[in-house]
């Protein structure tokens, strides 16, 4: 880190959601609910995936690492964000700042890989059913998921370390209610070139390329389904891609909303309603698509719950004899 960057800048102010004293405490408790059920959703997904025999399969193995991704980037976020609706100031510590961008890049660039590799798992499991088991064997999925986090945190930690070792001005305010790089750029007072080229190159790349592989993917996956004589076999493939593309809309149109437009588009209260959205509120939802929407997912919470009710049961029994 830059010596002048030690002296001159030593914290962050940030907008926060709302200026309004009395929206404070409602907003406190509304996302205080919101970050508790993504926490208990996506922890029950990961649980879930890694316990039930049922769920054993690369499907719920990336699934499981989606749960990991979300959990990630809203607890990066989450708790920074309570913690300023019950303080007077909302400031941030250079550093501080520093980690939050780095984790909250390296976890929103890893949902976009993870979801092309989910939508080319569907692609191999209803084009090629014969060599699913040996294209997507457990080695495969595991040496995959590996490069792709190794991937996502080189460009993450790439980014920041090339923003704060720049030297920031007297201006300390980020008009957003976490550390994001964008608004970190034009507090900068050194020449911004070469990172705003480095996270307009990787953002391309990172958001093209996926979203190429979610839609050939499932283009070919289409296709496929289309050529099925049995309505059976199309009701079961549809269904198993259903809940992987609510996601995936659901994910690309907010990021596309937010990043994927003319400056003179933006505005701080749009700005921070999508950054709500896809920080605090589609890790809630990812959980809740899948669990909903999944048989398989559905019967794991009933066994797992009977399960549960059964050793507290017998915990009480133990209890009562003693």
């Amino acid at each position: 880190m830059g010596k002048h960057n030690l002296t001159v800048m030593n914290e962050f102010i940030l907008t926060g959601i709302t200026d309004r004293p009395e929206l404070q405490a409602p907003l406190f408790g509304l996302f205080l609910i919101i970050y508790m059920i993504s926490v208990v959703g996506n922890w029950g997904i990961i649980i879930l995936t890694k316990m039930d025999s049922r769920l054993q399969t690369p499907m719920y193995f990336f699934l499981r690492h989606l749960a990991i991704t979300d959990l990630g980037y809203s607890t990066a976020v989450g708790p920074k964000m309570l913690v300023n609706f019950v303080v007077d100031e909302n400031k941030i510590s250079y550093y501080f700042c520093a980690v939050q961008l780095a984790f909250l890049l390296m976890f929103i660039i890893n949902e976009l890989l993870i979801l092309s590799a989910m939508s080319y798992d569907r692609y191999v499991a209803i084009c090629h059913p014969l060599l699913y088991t040996v294209i997507m064997s457990q080695r495969v999925c595991q040496v995959l998921v590996a490069i792709l986090y190794l991937y996502s945190a080189f460009v993450s930690f790439l980014i920041t370390i090339k923003i704060f070792n720049l030297s920031f001005g007297g201006y300390n305010v980020i008009s957003l209610f976490y550390c994001d790089c964008i608004p970190l750029l034009s507090l900068l007072c050194s020449n911004t070139h070469d990172i705003e080229l480095i996270i307009l190159i990787s953002a391309s790349f990172d958001l093209i390329s996926s979203l190429l592989i979610v839609l050939i993917s499932y283009l070919l996956v289409f296709v496929a389904i289309l050529k099925m004589k049995s309505g059976e076999g199309r009701h079961k493939a549809f269904s198993t891609c259903g809940s992987h593309l609510t996601v995936v809309v659901v994910f690309y149109g907010t990021l596309i909303f937010m990043y994927v437009q003319p400056k003179s588009s933006h505005s701080f209260e749009t700005d921070t309603v999508v950054s709500i959205f896809y920080t605090l509120v589609i890790p809630v939802l990812n959980p809740l698509i899948y669990s909903l929407r999944n048989k398989d997912v559905k019967y794991a919470v009933q066994t797992t719950w009977k399960k549960i009710c059964n050793i507290l049961s017998t915990v009480r029994c133990i209890t009562w004899f003693l």
